[in-house]
């Protein structure tokens, strides 16, 4: 007769088997298909001779934006596969394609995030710089967020075409804030928090009804410098003066020929009618090419010669550790600190890299893993290669940490950076599950801070004060670092951090970002730290590395060593160069896709 411990023995055994079987299925049934229809659409690929003669390059900008490509090489699967450096580096080599003649842009009708607009849009005029024309058509602009980063966008086309049907509603930019504070009261959960400072505002919806004075002061400051930005590109693109330009479209919303009328757009048709006049703009047999299909084509933008500047990526919140998530088809991004840390070391190892572009997309997260990063950046800067860091749609709390001590900071004027500050706490939620007959209770030993941070109660006064305490100390350590890297006193930084969102165009003004622009502007710029003559080409290396799928499948089934060995089998087999090459190009397809917390800040358009 078997022991207890026997049988908990046996049915362990069981039940890994039985996942390890599970998992092998689902590889075999799922995940091998999906690989081998990859691998037999890079064949398919790979016979393509080239882009049609005469191309109209259709960009959809429809099903949303991630700042950067993935290193996950399924991600693709879970949104549109674009992402705005994707955007970037294809529109530049599309400038210098003779083949691609017309650029075809669908605009949103949504908002779009305002600096992932100011990226695109300015990619866009690089591309009409070179000769080239951009028709763009819209469904209509609905008041939803940032419409009006959407409607900039389209505005810089040369033909800006409408829906009969559609409505012009791009009349402001709003953002919309839940509090939870009466709703916390009502039912007994109660916030206990600390913030650094009155700006931080973060902690804002777990505590309050309503916007406290400086988050509104703050917010409002932010919206009406996005707002105004995004009118002046506008009015530039389209021959007219902001103040005319904001007055008309302050009277909205407009029907698609009142619109017409009032020169906000240029013709009003269905997509098709905007597609025919593209392909009619093009010339003799033009083809429609997605944008997706055309960049598989081109392959990455490397350049050529014989030094490098690296380009490291980083976006999504940051935390401490490593890896992916456990899902190989996730879309979703963050910033590993030992991932990103080992990509810059990875670069300074690197001998033909110069110079590092690093790209910071983030709203914050963990301190430790912030400073984990900041400190390969100061390990570059001390190897004599020059950081450059190009900020994406935020770069705000622990975000500006990783960034604060770089060589330059380059910024969307939409930027949201800075929030230097902290917060941090826990939510007592004893006498809320009370009320539903839980009774929650708790033991610990050690010192008064053990349960410091126990849902049951409260701080007690001396964990209030150790933790008050700990929020001081990561502030001016805060504080320190963007004093250092920016040479600006302690007292001024203090002056204005206190937890404060700005704009990149705000930013610059206060000394917290050097130049306004994308990642073109920042690469142009590390060329120069690195003493690169611009009469010599560079080559770009991407860092982390992108996964390779087998490396993606055998993390995900992690838990079935068999399933692992399995998919590194396949891989092997087939990792005859002929094979690689096409799962690379695969490969390169897909990698364009898209205690507490306590620096963080991500406002929601």
């Amino acid at each position: 007769m078997a022991t207890d411990g026997t049988a908990a023995f046996f049915m362990k055994q069981f039940f890994l088997t039985m996942l390890g079987v599970f998992a092998g299925l689902v590889a075999f049934f799922i995940v091998l298909p999906i690989v081998a229809l990859l691998f037999f659409a890079a064949a398919a690929g790979a016979s393509k001779p080239s882009t049609p003669a005469h191309t109209v390059l259709e960009l959809d900008l429809r099903e949303g934006l991630t700042d950067q490509q993935p290193t996950n090489p399924f991600a693709a699967f879970g949104g549109s596969g674009l992402s705005v450096i994707h955007i970037v580096d294809t529109l530049a080599q599309a400038e210098k394609d003779d083949s691609v003649k017309v650029l075809l842009v669908r605009a949103p009708e949504g908002g779009m995030t305002p600096a992932a607009a100011d990226e695109v849009r300015q990619a866009i005029n690089r591309f009409r710089a070179s000769g080239k024309t951009v028709i763009a058509h819209s469904q209509g602009f609905m008041p939803v967020g940032a419409v009006v980063s959407s409607y900039m966008v389209a505005a810089s086309a040369d033909q800006l075409w409408m829906q009969n049907t559609a409505s012009f509603q791009a009349v402001g930019l709003s953002s919309d804030s839940l509090f939870l504070g009466r709703a916390f009261q009502k039912y007994g959960v109660k916030p206990e928090f600390e913030q650094r400072y009155e700006y931080k505002n973060a902690v804002n919806e777990y505590t309050q009804s309503d916007y406290t004075g400086p988050h509104r002061e703050a917010m409002t400051a932010w919206m009406t410098s996005i707002y105004d930005s995004a009118l002046a590109n506008v009015a530039r693109d389209r021959k007219a003066t902001p103040e005319a330009l904001k007055a008309t479209i302050e009277a909205g919303p407009y029907s698609a020929e009142q619109a017409l009328s009032l020169k906000l757009v240029d013709k009003i048709g269905q997509v098709e009618e905007a597609e025919a006049a593209a392909k009619a703009k093009a010339g003799k047999d033009a083809k429609i090419i997605k944008f997706g299909d055309y960049a598989a084509l081109q392959g990455a933008r490397n350049g050529s010669g014989k030094s490098a500047i690296a380009i490291v990526g980083g976006e999504g919140a940051i935390t401490t550790g490593r890896g992916q998530s456990a899902s190989p088809f996730g879309s979703g991004s963050d910033i590993r600190s030992d991932d990103t840390a080992r990509a810059i070391y990875d670069a300074i190892e690197d001998k033909a890299v110069k110079a590092i572009v690093f790209r910071v997309s983030s709203p914050g997260g963990s301190p430790e893993a912030s400073e984990q990063i900041l400190a390969a950046v100061r390990a570059a800067r001390a190897a004599g290669k020059p950081v450059v860091v190009s900020m994406g749609a935020y770069a705000a709390s622990g975000g500006y940490w990783i960034s604060s001590e770089a060589d330059w900071i380059v910024a969307q004027p939409s930027t949201l950076t800075g929030s230097i500050g902290v917060f941090g706490g826990k939510f007592v939620l004893a006498d809320a599950l009370g009320r539903f007959g839980l009774d929650m209770r708790g033991l610990s030993v050690g010192g008064d801070y053990a349960d410091a941070f126990s849902p049951v109660q409260g701080f007690d006064q001396g964990q209030r004060a150790a933790f008050a305490a700990s929020m001081d100390r990561t502030y001016e350590e805060f504080v320190a670092r963007v004093s250092t890297g920016r040479k600006l006193p302690v007292e001024r930084v203090r002056e204005i951090a206190r937890g404060r969102v700005w704009t990149g165009a705000q930013a610059k003004g206060l000394g917290l970002v050097d130049e306004l622009g994308g990642l073109n502007e920042a690469i142009i710029k590390a060329r120069k730290l690195a003493n690169i003559p611009t009469s010599e080409s560079v080559r770009f290396k991407r860092f982390p590395t992108p996964q390779s799928p087998w490396e993606a499948l055998a993390s995900a089934f992690g838990a079935s060593g068999q399933a692992a060995d399995a998919m590194i089998s396949v891989g092997r087999v087939m990792g005859d160069p002929a094979a690689q090459a096409m799962l690379n190009r695969v490969e390169a397809e897909r990698l364009r896709s898209r205690g507490a917390v306590v620096l963080a800040d991500q406002p929601a358009f």
